[in-house]
């Protein structure tokens, strides 16, 4: 009683009624239409000749993608990309952070823009919290244009949203693609930060990307362009507040930015970067595959929960490359919270012949252990219908650890991927729960190679046994973990591998919590 009667203390009754009623977004700023040039207008530029040198003699209807599950290719790849532009950057991004590995792609957009190139950057609004000047300042430049999608209203008391406009917050843009002259593109699950690249001690994500030539390109940029000039992709002036002295911001984004180049510039790590972008690009031809694909992307209006039920999904393509199996499936999700209609969807498959082999984080590897409770109940059931499950430990060793000195740092799973018979694979943002289903927006690429799928499916299974835990069942029922230790010995352990008390007791809360929804 104490707290409401606090609560109901006019002063605070007042500062209540502004936080929650002033801040608004303006959906309906004007901003220009822009578009991804035509593939013939940008097909004399660098990137052209070298995607022209790539697809000739290939099918029309097949694409060149060659995967980048290292860390440091997959960073070199785009600075060098950012480097050679001529004509246009479109990337798309949940999250750009303002550490080494975000400001040296900053930085790498900047100096495009600088040159000339048209650079478009649409980012969610879920990590930009005190941001607002510095993109401002880069949406200054006549060349560089950003929009932040589904934007708080409220710049610094963001929670306020939370009590106020649920419904509309909740749902955030997921989505990965970084495009070049309309003529290459990424895409897969990263997103732009030093745990994704390898260059964070204490926490590396093991992830993957597809960088892709050919007929998918111009899909992926239609895709860019329908979400850049959507509603819900809202320009600087509608919702942020825009710097007086827009020149002398630019200028100070310009100085944070060239401070933060020696880091990536100098050192092993720097040296490793310039080394791989240049190995990939000598030896570019023979390292693509070209294959049938269908990209798949959610609409933007997903993201309008009155909109949500009629908004075309990427679900329906995943189920049915899923439901296609006739004899394996190799599902690798970060998060990984089924339903218990897509815990009987596996189990039909496994009873028609199909081997389901799961691939997650394990509670000690998980970086959000509120998605590992509402995981938990999924794993018994799985078990009992013969599906087998593996959790990633966080002492995974990963390439190119030497280059920062990671022997401690931890480990975590990010890949969403899965693998068909040995005949097609799946690369994306989407995760395999109920929030990449139902609330954020999502793509990907599905990509049917026997070629790729066959040697990557064995990958996987060497890999497995010094990656993860396997999870089993004893003989009275019992979850157990099977693993090796320290010092190779087979080893089975009773409790979640590498946890404390506390971590598995709040894992258990959130398990009885109705959030599962959510997760």
């Amino acid at each position: 009683m104490r707290f409401l009667s606090n609560l109901l203390h006019p002063g605070i009754l007042c500062c209540i009624i502004l936080l929650t009623s002033c801040a608004t977004v303006d959906f309906d700023y004007p901003r220009n239409k822009t578009t991804a040039p035509p593939v013939s207008s940008t097909a004399d530029t660098r990137i052209g000749q070298y995607a022209a040198r790539l697809t000739e003699g290939q099918p029309a209807k097949k694409s060149g993608f060659h995967l980048l599950p290292d860390a440091i290719d997959a960073l070199a790849i785009r600075l060098i990309l950012a480097e050679r532009a001529e004509a246009t950057i479109d990337a798309q991004y949940y999250l750009v952070k303002s550490d080494d590995a975000g400001l040296a792609f900053i930085r790498s957009l900047l100096a495009a823009a600088d040159r000339g190139v048209r650079v478009r950057l649409l980012i969610d609004d879920m990590f930009t919290g005190g941001k607002d000047l510095g993109l401002a300042a880069l949406d200054h430049h006549p060349n560089f244009e950003v929009r932040v999608f589904n934007p708080f209203a409220r710049r610094s008391a963001r929670f306020m949203d939370g009590l106020t406009d649920l419904s509309r917050i909740n749902r955030r843009m997921h989505n990965k693609s970084f495009t070049v002259d309309n003529q290459v593109t990424i895409i897969g699950g990263r997103n732009i930060a030093d745990e994704y690249f390898g260059s964070r001690a204490d926490a590396h994500f093991g992830d993957l990307d597809a960088i892709s030539v050919g007929p998918i390109v111009e899909e992926v940029s239609r895709a860019f362009d329908i979400y850049w000039n959507h509603e819900q992709a809202t320009p600087l002036p509608a919702f942020a507040k825009i710097p007086e002295d827009k020149d002398a911001a630019l200028e100070d984004v310009r100085r944070l930015l060239e401070e933060s180049r020696q880091t990536v510039s100098n050192g092993v790590y720097a040296k490793a970067i310039r080394d791989s972008a240049e190995k990939m690009l000598e030896n570019d031809v023979g390292i693509y595959h070209w294959a049938p694909y269908e990209l798949t992307v959610d609409s933007p209006d997903k993201s309008f929960r009155k909109k949500a039920a009629e908004a075309s999904t990427m679900k329906l393509d995943l189920a049915n490359s899923l439901m296609s199996a006739r004899k394996e499936i190799i599902l690798i999700s970060p998060y990984f919270v089924p339903r218990r209609s897509g815990i009987e969807a596996l189990l039909a498959l496994e009873e028609r012949g199909v081997e389901i082999t799961v691939v997650t984080n394990s509670l000690s590897a998980n970086n959000q252990f509120t998605v590992h409770g509402g995981y938990m109940p999924s794993r018994k059931p799985l078990l009992e219908g013969g599906v087998r499950i593996f959790e990633v430990r966080r002492d995974a060793h990963f390439q190119g650890q030497h280059l920062i000195a990671a022997d401690s740092g931890k480990f975590t799973l990010h890949t969403k991927a899965f693998l068909v018979d040995d005949r097609e694979l799946f690369v994306g943002s989407f995760n395999f729960d109920p929030r990449s289903a139902n609330i954020n927006t999502e793509m990907g690429v599905i990509i049917r190679s026997q070629e790729m799928a066959d040697p990557l499916q064995d990958q996987v299974y060497e890999a497995l046994p010094n990656l993860a835990w396997e999870v089993v069942l004893d003989d009275r029922g019992r979850l157990r973990w099977e693993g090796y230790d320290q010092d190779g010995n087979t080893v089975t352990l009773s409790k979640e591998p590498e946890t404390s008390a506390w971590d598995r007791f709040m894992a258990n809360f959130i398990r009885f919590l109705p959030v599962h929804s959510q997760l």
